[in-house]
């Protein structure tokens, strides 16, 4: 049976989907919440705490709950690390490194990177962060014969920029993106409920001559982070 601050969450959510609650719009009280789901304060306490931790809600000190105004957004166009982007929407980013390892390069890897079978990688997971709120969970390949000469944090705090400063130049990504549902794991890392649907990027990133220096496999919270289109 579905717990009751669950089914309310998902009935919230659902009225912002459909544009009952419109964006920058004050819900009505909690009070008033659980009256009119027939619940506790506590349990509809649970699912505003839930949807205020997925970035969907947003508690303004002495003024109320409000549908939040805006997401973290990605233009389709170029290539861009994800900390530029987050600093380009006026927040803080940051990450969580889950694992870093020297691994042979998966037949994706292989394929995706041009690489040979004996080629190794330097695999990493993290959590991405904007606000110290969870976006993404990022698996990440990057040859290692690119980055021998490279210290572990010029590689996991800031990749791009480390590339720009040793005299490469980023060209362009191949990007796909489809949806489904998150697996335990990265529920864990990202706080969100359990088979919650994210958005998985994969992108190869490319030099200006045409080298493929990385390939990724993203998830996004999709109630966070949205992407979009500019055609020129």
């Amino acid at each position: 049976m579905v717990p009751a601050y669950i089914r309310i969450h998902d009935a919230i959510k659902k009225q912002i989907d459909d544009g009952f609650w419109e964006i920058g719009q004050r819900l009505p009280s909690e009070r008033d919440l659980a009256d009119e789901y027939e619940v506790s304060r506590m349990t509809l306490r649970q699912a505003i705490t839930l949807l205020v931790e997925e970035g969907i809600l947003e508690r303004r000190v002495g003024s109320g709950t409000y549908v939040a105004s805006h997401r973290v957004q990605e233009k389709m166009r170029g290539t861009t690390s994800f900390t530029e982007i987050v600093r380009s929407q006026g927040k803080t980013p940051s990450s969580r490194l889950i694992s870093y390892q020297r691994k042979p390069a998966n037949n994706t890897e292989l394929q995706r990177l041009q690489l040979k079978e004996t080629d190794y990688v330097i695999r990493m997971e993290r959590v991405r962060y904007a606000d110290h709120m969870p976006l993404v969970f990022e698996v990440a390949a990057i040859p290692e014969t690119l980055i021998q000469s490279f210290n572990k944090e010029d590689i996991t705090e800031h990749f791009f920029q480390t590339l720009t400063d040793h005299g490469y130049e980023i060209g362009k990504s191949q990007q796909t993106i489809y949806a489904k549902n998150a697996s335990e794991k990265v529920t864990n890392y990202l706080k969100i409920p359990k088979n919650h649907a994210v958005l998985v990027l994969t992108q190869v990133s490319y030099f200006t001559d045409g080298r493929p220096f990385e390939y990724v496999h993203s998830q996004y919270v999709g109630d966070r982070f949205e992407f979009y289109l500019e055609n020129k």
